[in-house]
């Protein structure tokens, strides 16, 4: 399997496969949302479109980076989202990388939104699926966010079956600008427990598959065997 790992701002063709990763913390979110019974998730270009959906459906649950805003249920912290019943609802995010990413690459064949909590759904959906290539859109910093690049980095070898200690992945990640800026309260809309949350491997036995329907951009879950050890929902 012929692997790349590209930022947004590089990606200057449609991949046929991609693989958007945002670790801390959108697609962590988004994965802690399906637990908690959310339907599917609709991934908005821009806040105005998140709330203007909300308007037209008062009944979906309108989630957002940064502090609480008018408009908006919850933020994007899995620590807080995680007390939410979604049972059967959409859900409408918009976030700093993780739904530019996936927007980014909306005309590609497959496109699968992940992070560590679904990382071997996520491997072993591409295993499945026998691609020749995969791109990895590594939404963070421009594409250089070690938390996405290790995630993204750690599914590739899995994607090829290889043996893989995710340890020194997850040393990375848990090392990286993004965790020390949630865990120093530099960002805000954080739970004390979000890095801890966005750094538990295989927490969740479902891949996350992205496709068009009509005019938006919406994510459901994609059942895989849980893999071995995962911890239960």
């Amino acid at each position: 399997m012929d692997t790349r790992f590209a930022g947004i701002t590089e990606l200057v063709e449609t991949p046929s496969v991609a693989v958007v990763v945002d670790v801390m913390r959108a697609f962590t979110v988004a994965a802690w949302a399906f637990a908690r019974g959310a339907e599917r998730i609709v991934l908005a270009e821009s806040l105005d479109e998140a709330l203007a959906l909300k308007a037209l459906h008062p009944d979906w649950v309108a989630i957002k980076d940064g502090p609480p805003a008018p408009g908006f249920d919850a933020v994007n912290s899995p620590g807080l989202l995680r007390a939410f019943d979604l049972g059967g609802r959409t859900v409408v995010q918009k976030t700093t990388a993780g739904t530019v990413g996936a927007l980014a690459v909306k005309d590609a064949s497959l496109v699968l939104c992940t992070a560590f909590v679904v990382a071997e759904a996520t491997a072993s959906l591409l295993r499945s699926s026998e691609t020749d290539s995969v791109t990895f859109v590594v939404t963070g910093e421009d594409g250089r966010a070690d938390e996405d690049l290790a995630c993204a980095q750690y599914i590739a070898r899995r994607a090829t079956g290889a043996v893989a200690d995710v340890a020194e992945f997850l040393r990375r990640a848990a090392a990286s600008r993004a965790a020390v800026e949630l865990t120093e309260g530099v960002r805000r809309g954080v739970h004390a427990d979000d890095v801890a949350l966005c750094l538990e491997v295989d927490r969740f036995p479902f891949a996350m598959v992205a496709v068009a329907e009509g005019a938006l951009m919406v994510l459901r879950p994609h059942a895989v065997p849980s893999p071995t050890g995962a911890a239960p929902i």
